[in-house]
Parts: C-alpha cells; structure tokens; sequence
C-alpha cells in the first residue's frame, strides 16, 4: 500500500480566521434547514418527545438529512455526563431514564417508513451499564415494527464494561459504531474521560462477539492539530481490530467554550484519506469536510456489504 504523505506537506494550509464566526473556506458552505420535509420532521420529534443528534450536536448536514427524511435518534436524554471539548451536546447531572424511550424511537421509525435507522445516545456514566439496557430494548423494538429496516447503533464506550457491550450486541445490530474522534495524543485534551485503547477494544470485542452479518465502523474528526502519520496509525489501529467502515470529516468549532479549529483540512486531503482506506482494507471510507457519522449512513451500508461479495 502506498502511502504519499509528501502529497499532503505540499499542499498549502488553509489557517482559520481567529474569531469563529469569522468566514469559512467555501467547501464548507451548507444550505440553511427550512424545506417541508424538515419541518415535518420537527414536528414528528417533538411529537414523540425525542432528541436528536442532529439538534443537539449542531450538525451542519441537518437541512440535507432531514429534507431526505432521515435522522439520528438521540436516547438517554439530552444531557451527557462528560465534558468533551468538541461536543456541543448538554452537559450536566442527566435526569432519570424514561423507560417508554425504546417504544417512541421505534413507532418514529415506523412513521417515517426508515429502511435504515441511526440511534446514538449521550454518555451515561451516571449508570451502572451506562445505558446499555435501552440501547437493546431499542433495537428490538426497531426490529418488532420494521422488521426489514436496518438498524445502525452509535455507543458510548460505557466505561469499558463488557456486558454492558454484551448487551448492545446480542440484540443484534445490523452496524455497530463507536468513534475513536481523534489520535491518542490528543485524547486528554479533546477526550479525557476516554481511553484509546479501551475504544479500540470495544471495537475489537464488538467484532468477536457479533453476528456474522453486523458490521463494525467508527469515526474520526480531523483539523484539531493531528498529524497525518498520525490519523494513518490511528486508520491501521481500527483494521487491526477488524473495523469495516470508516467516517472522517472536519472538526467545527460548536462555540467559543470549545476547542479551537487548528486547520481546515482540504477536500484533496479527505480524497487521498478515502483512497488510503480503501487499501488498507476498509469495506467503505466516507471521508469529507462535512462528512459525520451517521452522514449517508444507508449508502454506506449497502457498500460495505456489496464489498464484501466482490
């Protein structure tokens, strides 16, 4: 496999304006939300007293996603037990768990007719699973009124405790996610309630421990001061432990309080990253400046599975 990094050293920094609301490079430009589908889907959430990503963490594909009537459902509440420097999420003492959650997720699905959900949650560490049981009562609901509908899980790491993984697996996922976010150097700045290796062992053991047909992913931000030998390592870290698919996709600045963008990384540079993937192995590599994990995530999906017949 080659691996050009004289490719990305010559290619002229994109160094962002100080303040954050200062003007972004112009393949970062996102239409603003406001169609019908949108709107409707505003509706069906509060409706069903949901949360999702897409609000919470302020991402910036959600006119996109939402007008094609697709979203990542939000359990456990919105508030998250973990500070993180890069999350724009709630942060606080989260309130009691709503038990009817799994019910409303899946009659939400059923709605909107998914042929592919997304479901992530907040950080837990408040309990002792750290929400996995509500994962699993999700994916089984999911499974009891779509039943042809795929059903992709985004976790927390949960601390590190296998049965809490258990759990989330044996109900049977059709993708189960979990985001290394960044290279080990910097995880004490914009992880520190998180552990590298213990992520990448939640991966590890997700793969043993899965059915055949579940496929394992995760995702990494760049544009936070990594170094390209260093995204490369963390790319060959995840195919060591067997991962499938791979999301990376340009860090943005949620609000003053949050770590600064170092760089804008390039569109050629997330071209070389997908291609570079794709080599080591990876069955799909979604790789771009607004890319996010749950980002054409049924697209992903049926090409990782077509990969691996080919």
């Amino acid at each position: 496999m080659e691996i050009n990094v004289q490719f990305f050293e010559e290619l002229p920094p994109v160094v962002p304006a100080p303040d954050r609301k200062g003007p972004k490079p112009p393949w970062l430009k996102v239409r603003a939300p406001g169609g019908p589908n949108y709107r409707d889907l505003v509706r069906l959430m509060r409706a069903h007293r949901l949360h999702t990503v897409c609000e919470e963490a302020h991402c910036p594909n959600i006119g996109e996603c939402w007008e094609h009537r697709t979203a990542t459902f939000m359990l456990l509440g919105d508030i998250c037990t973990r500070g993180c420097r890069f999350c724009a999420v709630t942060k606080g003492r989260p309130r009691a768990l709503d038990w009817d959650e799994p019910e409303r997720c899946a009659r939400a699905v059923q709605t909107l007719g998914l042929k592919h959900a997304v479901i992530t949650s907040v950080n837990r560490d408040d309990l002792p699973d750290g929400g996995a049981i509500i994962f699993a009562l999700t994916i089984r609901k999911v499974r009891e009124y779509v039943p042809n509908c795929g059903v992709e899980v985004l976790i927390p790491d949960f601390e590190g405790n296998p049965y809490a993984l258990r759990a989330v697996v044996e109900a049977g996922p059709d993708i189960l996610n979990h985001n290394i976010e960044t290279v080990p150097r910097l995880y004490a700045r914009v992880r520190p309630k998180a552990r590298y290796r213990q992520s990448l062992e939640l991966l590890r053991r997700a793969k043993a421990w899965g059915p055949p047909h579940m496929l394992t992913k995760s995702g990494l931000m760049v544009g936070l001061g990594e170094r390209i030998e260093e995204v490369i390592q963390v790319m060959e870290d995840l195919r060591a432990v067997g991962c499938d698919i791979l999301t990376i996709g340009q860090y943005l600045r949620p609000s003053a309080w949050h770590l600064p963008v170092v760089r804008y990384v390039r569109p050629e540079e997330f071209a070389e990253l997908k291609r570079i993937g794709l080599e080591m192995g990876f069955r799909h590599v979604e790789s771009g400046p607004l890319v996010r994990s749950s980002y054409h995530a049924h697209e992903q999906s049926q090409d990782a599975r077509q990969r691996a017949h080919t």
